[in-house]
């Protein structure tokens, strides 16, 4: 199997799933060894999400199949997304 994983890290869907997953992985562990954290898990989720939607409002999360931060020639003539 081979990823481009540098690229799926710059897919924001992909990296809200993966610090979310993170987030509750943390929170699962500390269950089951009897830590309770100050902090809710939705909590740091909430906060995880606006840091997340602050990046892509930035621009730092960009659609990584296309280069810079616009979209190709390509894209912009769908009238809906592409299906393979």
């Amino acid at each position: 199997m081979k990823i481009n994983w540098l690229l799926r890290f710059k897919n924001k869907t992909t990296l809200t799933a993966l610090v979310v997953a993170i987030i509750a992985l943390v929170y699962q562990v500390l269950g089951v060894i009897g830590v309770v954290p100050s902090v809710s898990e939705s909590e740091i989720t909430e906060i995880a999400g606006v840091a997340i939607n602050l990046l892509v409002m930035l621009g730092i999360v960009t659609d990584p199949t296309t280069t810079g931060v616009s979209d190709s020639d390509r894209a912009m003539q769908y009238n809906e997304p592409h299906q393979e």
